[in-house]
């Protein structure tokens, strides 16, 4: 109960760590879409999703990781996210 109450909320103030399984099975979820393994297998994104925390944070959430798998618009906000790690 208490994980379902942190992933509305994206984690945020839930705990300090990461949950790499949780992240791992998220990952391997948004693989199942086309779209993602694309973004996925492109070098100038991939690194970010094994070495970047905020990544792997955004990633946490299922609640966030299925909105994103329904909408275009939250897979918009994905990529546009990604790329401002890529600057950072």
């Amino acid at each position: 109960m208490l994980e379902f109450i942190a992933g509305l909320f994206g984690g945020i103030g839930y705990s300090g760590s990461l949950n790499t399984k949780k992240i791992d099975q998220n990952i391997e979820l948004l693989k199942q879409h086309d779209w993602f393994k694309n973004i996925y297998e492109d070098e100038r994104y991939h690194r970010l999703f094994f070495v970047s925390k905020k990544v792997r944070r955004y990633l946490q959430s299922t609640i966030r990781v299925r909105k994103i798998i329904r909408s275009k618009e939250a897979q918009k906000k994905l990529l546009l996210f990604l790329n401002k790690q890529i600057k950072a």
